[in-house]
């Protein structure tokens, strides 16, 4: 899983509340197991007017010209309940979305973000609104995340501070998901297990 650090990157507004993970990616679309490939598929319903997906809907955000390329979603709150599927921060990432700016999330898609090295940030929901009156007016509006600091700068340097729980701002800063966080205390795991294996050899005795 790739680090996250810092970034500065433009900001698509998706000014919609109770954002659920159907509406993310599809059921249709979760018939791969790997990770990748899903990001064709974000927000198919809104972005296709058609099933196939080759006749873009020009009315929706992510489809405007000036939006093209944008790394931060910002959006209302409630982003990503419904189903505990994770191919919908699979869905954000393939697409290039390396944050998400919220009011509020689902609980479980907030945990699927830190899990796939994407950043959910949580602001108070008279800051977010801030954010969509500037982006919405300012073609090419770029934010600047900061997770070492917990900070979102506007270009003009105003400054809004989100919490973050202490093991997923690790976890996020070395790039580490459950499975990596895990090997991290490799040796440790085998050194138990010798030491169980001299205690309750009976235990590990193969039928």
């Amino acid at each position: 899983m790739e680090a996250f650090t810092t970034l500065s990157g433009m900001a698509a507004p998706l000014d919609k509340i109770n954002v659920d993970t159907d509406q993310i990616i599809p059921k249709q679309f979760l018939k791969k197991i790997e990770r990748t490939g899903f990001g064709v598929h974000l927000f198919h319903d809104w972005r296709y007017l058609d099933d196939a997906g080759t006749e873009a809907n020009s009315e929706f955000v992510l489809n405007f010209p000036r939006y093209q390329g944008s790394q931060i979603l910002l959006t209302r709150e409630n982003f990503g309940c419904g189903s505990s599927r994770e191919h919908a921060p699979w869905a954000l990432q393939d697409y290039g979305f390396k944050c998400v700016i919220s009011s509020s999330f689902a609980d479980i898609f907030f945990s699927n973000c830190r899990k796939n090295g994407i950043l959910a940030v949580v602001l108070r929901p008279e800051e977010v609104q801030t954010l969509f009156a500037e982006v919405e007016v300012n073609e090419g509006y770029q934010l600047s995340i900061d997770l070492p600091l917990q900070t979102v700068t506007t270009p003009e340097g105003q400054k809004f501070s989100f919490e973050m729980d202490p093991f997923a701002k690790n976890c996020l800063l070395e790039g580490l998901d459950d499975i990596g966080w895990t090997l991290q205390f490799e040796q440790n795991i085998k050194d138990y297990e010798q030491q169980a294996r001299s205690r309750q050899p009976w235990l590990f005795l193969e039928a």
